[in-house]
């Protein structure tokens, strides 16, 4: 008798293969270098977190600088003709230098006439000095007059009164009564006449004295316009102020100038200084005497170190010709930018290669003192 056939196991369906890597990634070489790619990565990554979280964060930067120097400009005091010009363009000066003289004619003249005046006023003042002596002396002999016109006046009344009894009487002669009484009024009239010269004496004494104060307010005049045309004399030649640079020469020999006219400017390129207008979001950590790295268009390849120096009064629109009117509907908000002055430190080699104007990238080290060291 056959055994039964045994029941066939089910035969399970096969899995799906995985792909195989690339041949060229199984190779331990390609492996290793991209795992030292991958390395690299993360650590340039965290460097430059790094140096973000402890540098770049505290950095506040503008290419919105420029280059300024508080430049002089040279204008005459007096008016004339230019007679000379001792100076060239672009010719560095130094404080005193003469730059540009005037013809001196006109105002030496003037300085003659007005020493004149003064000397003439000082010869009025002499003779009036003189004649307040003399009528010193005057009023001397008036007042002495007038004191014994004054004795003889009272000496005659008295003599008036004291006869006049004797007359009434009949003990003296009415005649002799009559006689005293005229010589009393003589003495009278004497008198008046003495206290009238005295006054008047005493009158042109004051006189005199008024006529020397104003002699000397007169001699004070003569003087200090002498003294105008001796500096007006020195005014002629026109020098320099500061040390710098001439530029901006406009005038020529020949040329008529007035006050106030500009001739030339002096730019001391030695003082130069940097005007940085940062965003008004970026000064809130920025302090005087904060750090400055400064690099100039025209020198790209050199750095310059400064120091925060001081901050403008107001934003830039707020010195503008016609500041803005913000209380309008249509207000639109922009952000400002305030001026930050920063003082240069050069190198002896980049002293003379800065020039006011120039443009500059600047930034600002905003970290504490202790951090930047």
């Amino acid at each position: 008798m056959s055994r039964p056939a045994e029941p066939t196991p089910p035969v399970s369906e096969p899995r799906s293969a995985q792909p195989a890597p690339p041949a060229i990634l199984q190779q331990p070489r390609v492996r290793l270098m991209l795992g030292l790619a991958a390395l690299a990565a993360l650590l340039l990554g965290g460097g430059a977190y790094a140096h973000w979280n402890l540098y770049g964060r505290y950095q506040q930067a503008t290419n919105d600088a420029y280059l300024q120097a508080d430049q002089t400009t040279v204008s005459p005091k007096i008016s004339g003709y230019v007679a000379k010009v001792l100076v060239a363009d672009n010719q560095d000066v130094v404080a005193g230098q003469p730059l540009v003289e005037i013809d001196p004619v006109d105002v030496q003249d003037r300085l003659l006439q007005t020493n004149a005046q003064a000397a003439k006023a000082g010869a009025a003042i002499e003779q009036i000095k003189a004649q307040i002596a003399a009528q010193q002396a005057q009023l001397v002999q008036a007042r002495a007059q007038s004191d014994a016109a004054n004795a003889a006046d009272r000496f005659a009344l008295a003599e008036v009164q004291r006869y006049a009894p004797l007359a009434k009487s009949g003990a003296d002669s009415r005649e002799r009564f009559e006689q005293l009484a005229t010589e009393a009024a003589r003495a009278r009239a004497q008198l008046q006449g003495a206290d009238a010269g005295l006054e008047a004496a005493q009158r042109q004494l004051a006189a005199l004295q008024a006529s020397l104060k104003a002699a000397d307010a007169d001699q004070k005049a003569a003087n200090a316009a002498a003294h105008q045309a001796g500096h007006d004399a020195d005014s002629a030649v026109i020098r320099a102020a500061i040390d710098g640079r001439v530029g901006d020469r406009s005038v020529r020999q020949g040329q008529f100038v007035a006050p106030g006219v500009k001739l030339l400017s002096v730019v001391p390129v030695q003082r130069v200084y940097l005007v940085a207008n940062f965003k008004e979001t970026q000064i809130g950590k920025m302090r005087i005497g904060q750090p400055v790295r400064v690099k100039l268009d025209a020198l790209p390849d050199r750095s310059i170190e400064g120091v925060v120096d001081s901050f403008a009064p107001g934003t830039g629109a707020q010195f503008a010709l016609i500041p803005p009117s913000n209380a309008t509907g249509n207000f639109t908000k922009i952000v400002q930018r305030v001026p930050v002055r920063i003082r240069l430190n050069p190198s002896a080699d980049l002293k003379g290669l800065l020039t006011p104007g120039l443009s500059a990238d600047v930034e600002v080290d905003t970290r504490p003192q202790g951090k930047t060291q």
